[in-house]
């Protein structure tokens, strides 16, 4: 599903002037497999982009296939249709594993893992790779479920515009551990400590209008997010 270009390009190290990170350069990461790692355990990312003068930030789902991102709208979506024109993109995902409370409310913090990429998307019209793209975001949110519904119909692709984002340029940061006080707070009688968090899925809930007799696929009873335990 990746362009010959796209493949012909792909870096285990993603690191450009554009991503280095300035600020605390300790938590930052540029390698593929971490990036990939984030990627695929999140369900949003926030889409940026400027229009004229007016930047936009559009939360959406995605997939990741290889070296590649999808997004997917309506056709007559202006967002994608701008992206699709070739605007630089700016995609952000953050998964957020805990609290950090500190004995200072400056010190308090989360710890999470985010990722930044950037770049250009490209419209995509091969009538295969946007059906596979389809399917990744199906199977993406809830891996399984696509052997069970209809696939898209030809009228449903055309009405689709699908892009496709090249993972090349991106940039990881990542905070774990207790919080950092101050050595003169340090012995303040006040709690510290993380309240770790982490996604987990509840029992499904049926449809009201589903017939009589259809129970909930293994896709449904047993949903789990990649990385997490439940």
């Amino acid at each position: 599903m990746q362009s010959r270009h796209e493949a012909s390009t792909q870096s285990d190290n993603l690191q450009t002037v554009r991503t280095t990170v300035k600020r605390r350069r300790e938590r930052a990461a540029y390698d593929r497999a971490t990036v990939e790692s984030i990627l695929d355990e999140a369900l949003v990312c926030h889409l940026g982009f400027t229009l004229g003068d007016q930047p936009y930030v559009i939360p959406t789902t995605y997939a990741r296939v290889g070296a590649t991102l999808y997004v997917h709208g309506a056709a007559a979506n202006r967002a994608l249709k701008g992206l699709a024109s070739g605007l630089s993109a700016c995609v952000t995902v953050t998964l957020i594993d805990g609290l950090v409370l500190a004995r200072s409310a400056f010190h308090h913090s989360m710890n999470y893992r985010s990722v930044v990429l950037l770049g250009q998307a490209r419209p995509v019209t091969d009538l295969e790779e946007k059906r596979a793209a389809m399917v990744a975001l199906v199977e993406h949110v809830i891996p399984g479920r696509q052997a069970s519904v209809r696939a898209p119909s030809d009228e449903e692709l055309r009405e689709t515009l699908v892009l496709a984002l090249p993972i090349r340029e991106a940039s990881v940061k990542i905070r774990t551990g207790p919080p950092i006080d101050d050595a003169t707070d340090m012995a303040r009688e006040c709690w510290a400590g993380e309240i770790p968090l982490r996604q987990v899925a509840d029992r499904p809930i049926t449809d009201p209008a589903l017939a009589e007799g259809i129970v909930a696929d293994p896709a449904a009873v047993t949903y789990t997010r990649p990385g997490t335990n439940s």
